[in-house]
């Protein structure tokens, strides 16, 4: 199915293989940016490209339609930044000529920041448009004549319907985490806003996955696309270890603890619901922990407050449910830890992808019992994974399980196929 709506796409990019001849750009020196961008770029200490900006920049920047996919935390951000910024720096408007759409209301601020980062002396601010706020500052935004718009499907299309934006005039298109906004029901917003759109502009899309309802985006809405494609987007980095514990209920939060004990660094817990993450955080800091808090139940000041203080080291630890699984974009995340499962397996991979991000290494620790064993088993064999089972031994400190004998559960572990326990 997938490969019959997207085989117009000219797969000149992909990654294994490369032609041993082709010169590959590694900096972002080499790119042919106005030298205003590139000394933003080198102020913000962006020196070294990452696969998916060096593949994807150089055919954006040339006007062609690009289709991306990656692991998440691979830069893509950048990949989709640097082309509309060097567009509009070409071609001043005083209408809206750029759009990106995003899932998330988090997504789309900290997109708004790096543009904010990176706009060069002259270039009008960004409209941010977002749900969960107040819309006074945002139409003030957009009926200033800002060139380019960041937001979310559903507040951009109720904004368009009431005619407070105007996107006749869109040359570039950038839909981010495109399979995330299908699977958030935003496609008939998404199409709403498209159908306003000139046939003729340029069109970005990058998605984690591509699904069949992201290829029909594809067939539909794109150009012979060029399709910029990155080794397994169905698995987690190389750079992040992999290991969990399988424990009894009972003993979920004092693992917990002895994880959190250990660890210097920063801490992304993922829990299922919102109210076990406001359960689990205000159970942390009765424990001393500095821990704080992210679900679709907290205001969005709250959430603001609670991820910028993440972000700037105030709390140690951030407790959230999935509305942080792609929304998130913090480069220093040591430990992303499963409390709960997710409820799909590629949830997963999106979770674990928090950490090990920018060329750094992380670690990823799922916590299952119950029927969670069987659960994360499940999601082993999905992802074709091998997660590396621990425990804790007496003295609070983790160890392989082959190693130690089991003393948080005395029952007998099911061995995966080919997986011998000694």
């Amino acid at each position: 199915m997938e490969a019959s709506r997207v085989s117009q796409c000219r797969d000149v990019y992909l990654d294994p293989p490369l032609q041993k001849e082709q010169s590959r750009m590694t900096t972002f020196t080499e790119l042919p940016l106005s030298a205003a961008l590139q000394q933003k770029l080198a102020a913000a200490q962006f020196i070294t490209l990452t696969p998916i900006q060096e593949r994807a920049i150089q055919p954006a920047l040339e006007g062609k339609d690009v289709i991306g996919t990656a692991q998440t935390g691979t830069g893509k951000t950048l990949a989709f930044l640097i082309p509309v910024i060097e567009m509009l720096r070409q071609e001043p408007s005083a209408q809206a000529s750029a759009l990106v759409l995003l899932p998330t209301r988090e997504l789309a601020m900290q997109v708004h920041e790096q543009y904010e980062q990176l706009r060069t002396k002259g270039m009008p601010k960004a409209a941010l448009v977002i749900g969960g706020v107040s819309e006074k500052a945002q139409i003030q935004g957009l009926r200033a004549g800002s060139s380019l718009i960041i937001a979310t499907p559903g507040r951009l299309q109720d904004l368009t319907d009431r005619k407070f934006a105007d996107l006749r005039q869109i040359k570039m298109l950038v839909l981010d985490e495109a399979d995330r906004m299908l699977d958030m029901g935003f496609l008939p917003a998404i199409r709403r806003i498209l159908a306003l759109l000139p046939k003729s502009r340029q069109t970005l899309c990058f998605s984690a996955t591509l699904e069949q309802s992201v290829a029909g985006l594809v067939h539909e809405y794109m150009r012979d696309p060029v399709r910029v494609a990155l080794g397994s987007v169905l698995k987690p980095a190389e750079s992040v270890a992999l290991k969990a514990y399988e424990v009894r209920p009972g003993e979920k939060l004092d693992v917990l603890r002895q994880l959190l004990y250990a660890e210097k660094g920063q801490t992304l817990i993922f829990t299922r619901t919102k109210r076990g993450a406001q359960r689990l955080a205000q159970e942390l800091a009765r424990d001393g922990f500095a821990a704080t808090m992210i679900h679709g139940d907290r205001s969005q000041s709250q959430r603001n407050g609670a991820l910028s203080g993440f972000q700037e080291g105030r709390f140690q630890v951030l407790v959230a449910t999935d509305i942080a699984s792609r929304g998130l974009h913090c480069d220093d995340v040591a430990h992303v830890i499963n409390y709960d499962l997710p409820k799909m397996a590629e949830d997963f991979i999106h979770r674990v992808g928090r950490t090990g991000r920018a060329g750094l290494t992380g670690r990823a620790t799922t916590l299952a019992s119950g029927v969670e064993v069987v659960e994360l088993r499940n999601i082993e064999r999905t992802l074709k994974l091998r997660i590396e089972r621990m425990q804790m031994d007496p003295s609070g400190a983790a160890q392989p399980k082959r190693f130690v004998q089991n003393t948080l559960a005395s029952r007998t572990l099911t061995a995966l196929p080919g997986e011998v326990f000694v």
